[in-house]
């Protein structure tokens, strides 16, 4: 996992600008404790026996923690001041364990109040894990 340092002011943003990488190692350690620190007890993000005879090939991250990450990746980028108004989340291939995650974004909106638009995309070693759209206010409150 890269550390970043969440800005205390925020960015000036301007359509069209893109967010810096950030890439996520998906051991089985993060995969299993971050589905129990969300209270998801599903047996396929923590028991491989048990993913392997429901046809996957490994464990897998859950949605819980895919908003997390966005929403980190997010406020990483935006600073201290963000206040995020919406994620939202359309899940694509699965996160297995072993595989890392690439998250990128884009300010595809900027409204008159100052509520900003990010497209954000995870992308792992087979392809689109979470495409997300969120909104925030950089300094936030509406201006």
């Amino acid at each position: 996992m890269t550390d970043v340092i969440c800005p205390a002011e925020p960015p000036a943003v301007a359509v069209g600008d893109r967010l810096p990488e950030l890439t996520i190692e998906g051991t089985p350690t993060f995969i299993v404790a971050s589905a129990l620190a969300t209270r998801d007890f599903q047996d396929v993000h923590h028991d491989r026996d048990l993913a392997h005879a429901k046809g996957s090939k490994d464990i897998f991250v859950n949605i819980l923690t895919d908003t997390g990450l966005v929403q980190r990746y997010v406020t990483d980028w935006a600073g201290q001041r963000a206040r995020i108004t919406s994620i939202k989340l359309r899940l694509g291939v699965p996160w297995y364990a072993y595989d890392s995650l690439t998250l990128t974004g884009e300010v595809t909106g900027i409204d008159d109040d100052g509520l900003v638009t990010l497209k954000i995309v995870g992308t792992d070693s087979m392809g689109a894990h979470v495409t997300s759209t969120a909104t925030l206010y950089m300094n936030g409150d509406p201006q």
